[in-house]
């Protein structure tokens, strides 16, 4: 039975991917952003202008919806002052809309979160944070604000640490942070899905061989990725040496000016 979703985000590349396969699955479907979607909108979707800013206008979009997926914000490191609207308020909007409507949250997090990784440890979703930027931090702020919402007001969510969500892999990171757009489409699903979700946390990536994120909550939602980016490979490692140092990649080497070590 179809489910009534909320996709925040839509106009964004992952939105506009994502929103034929959901409306092809059955769910009566409401996209939002900021921005016109710019596609022919999918059979029995609607699409609602916006700013995740304005928390009436969140709250008008989360009415008689049952999950809401929220892919919307700044997707890229920038500065604080541009990050701290859309992803600190409005990922805040997004929740306390849930909990007023009783809609289930899932939110698209990152690997970011935990940025200041080196390579080739592997962690789980337990590990400190280590955000590698203000993008990053603002994630980790939004998987806090799910643990307290639900610890507080019973608001289910689930935290999808998206790794490097594309058609395919372009570069050596991607063998272990890839993940194919089925296999994220997948983790949607179970998440949509699972009958009770509490408070989880699940790695965005699929089952890459040389992947260095373990656990996490998806086993238990039923999701269970099934492409490899081995295949792919070797790939070129492009950037700079400290980009190449870090499972965050180019977003730790940003402006970087000390050694954590």
């Amino acid at each position: 039975m179809g489910r009534h979703l909320l996709l925040t985000g839509a106009s964004g590349q992952l939105g506009r991917w994502l929103a034929p396969e959901l409306a092809a699955g059955g769910h009566a479907l409401r996209l939002s952003d900021i921005m016109p979607f710019p596609d022919p909108l999918p059979a029995g979707a609607s699409f609602v202008s916006a700013d995740l800013a304005d928390g009436a206008a969140v709250t008008g979009l989360a009415e008689g919806i049952d999950t809401i997926l929220h892919f919307g914000g700044i997707s890229v490191e920038r500065p604080w002052p541009e990050i701290v609207g859309p992803n600190i308020v409005g990922t805040t909007h997004i929740f306390e809309a849930a909990r007023k409507t009783g809609a289930r949250v899932i939110f698209a997090s990152s690997n970011h979160t935990i940025g200041f990784y080196p390579r080739g440890q592997r962690i789980d979703t337990d590990a400190p944070y280590r955000p590698d930027g203000y993008y990053g931090l603002s994630k980790a702020y939004g998987e806090l604000l799910g643990r307290m919402m639900f610890d507080k007001h019973g608001v289910e969510s689930v935290h999808l640490r998206i790794g490097s969500a594309l058609p395919a892999p372009g570069e050596a990171r991607h063998l272990a942070t890839w993940l194919s757009l089925p296999d994220l489409l997948r983790a949607l699903l179970a998440a949509i899905d699972a009958p009770r979700t509490c408070f989880a946390v699940v790695w965005g990536a699929s089952a890459n061989r040389d992947g260095w994120w373990q656990g996490g909550d998806g086993p238990r939602l039923g999701y269970h990725p099934q492409d490899d980016a081995a295949r792919f490979a070797p790939l070129p490692e492009p950037g700079e040496a400290e980009a190449r140092r870090w499972q965050g990649g180019s977003f730790a080497a940003l402006g970087k000016d000390h050694d954590p070590a």
